[in-house]
């Protein structure tokens, strides 16, 4: 059974004030990991909270704001971009300051003065999946930082441009010291992939792009999608996993064990 709705209820706009813990970062990039720089481009001001709710908007009190969580191996920052209300996501090693932007979604020049003002360097681009809301900003922030760019390999066509990797369920990404693990996730797309970032505590992290939200899984539309999707997810990540941080491609954030118990209601309504 396909979702009949038109509308995506995990693509909502959030809207919450920024906390006074926010900072403001420079507008220059001084620093660099090896002697690599971005060409010192003039950028807009993004602030970063180090206080992470995992809530973020595009709007409002909100714009040109993101949050920063602190792992023992890494930092992940959150941001907002787009009419869509897309997530995207920097994540850095800890150890030698490589970063991987994860969907490069809309708002180049907002992603770009991101990166440009976060301590490392991007080395790469992943895409979680094909659809054009994950992808709006991707040509012109790939040419803005020269760095190769991954997605799944049966949803390269839909991209605009050719990918450097085809990634399948199984691979690994290196991102510095960092090893983050490849699951595919049918269903939402053919080539949908999440992202596993595991801590030294053992703690998971998973950015699922729109395969799994708070509230159930993604949109799907043709007879069987759901089925694939929601069979993916419950083997794929509930069935690895006891319990993981659940990074989106929309809205705010959530976690296996708070989602576990609903996998049965989820089934039985379809959707």
């Amino acid at each position: 059974m396909s979702r009949s709705t038109t509308t995506f209820p995990h693509i909502a706009r959030l809207a919450s004030p920024v906390d006074n813990s926010t900072r403001t970062l420079r507008q220059f990039r001084s620093d660099s990991v090896g002697g690599d720089s971005y060409g010192g481009r003039m950028t807009q001001q993004i602030t970063v909270s180090d206080d992470y709710t995992g809530t973020v908007s595009p709007d409002g009190e909100q714009q040109n704001s993101a949050q920063r969580r602190t792992l023992d191996n890494a930092t992940i920052v959150k941001i907002s971009v787009g009419p869509m209300d897309n997530n995207a996501y920097l994540i850095t090693d800890a150890a030698t300051g490589e970063a991987l932007l994860v969907d490069a979604a809309n708002d180049a020049g907002v992603l770009l003065a991101l990166v440009d003002q976060e301590p490392g360097v991007v080395r790469q681009i992943v895409t979680t999946h094909g659809h054009f809301d994950h992808w709006q900003a991707l040509v012109e922030v790939r040419d803005g930082l020269d760095v190769p760019h991954a997605v799944g390999a049966d949803d390269a066509p839909d991209l605009p441009i050719t990918a450097d990797r085809l990634l399948s369920d199984g691979d690994t990404i290196a991102v510095g010291d960092l090893t983050l693990d490849v699951i595919g996730i049918r269903g939402h797309t053919k080539g949908s992939v999440a992202l596993v970032l595991t801590e030294k505590s053992g703690r998971v992290h998973l950015f699922t792009g729109d395969s799994l939200f708070p509230g159930g899984v993604g949109k799907t539309w043709q007879d069987g999608d759901f089925e694939i999707l929601l069979g993916d997810v419950e083997t794929r990540l509930f069935g690895r996993f006891d319990d993981a941080v659940v990074y989106p491609g929309h809205g705010k954030d959530t976690t296996l064990a708070t989602e576990r118990p609903h996998l049965s209601d989820w089934r039985e309504r379809g959707w």
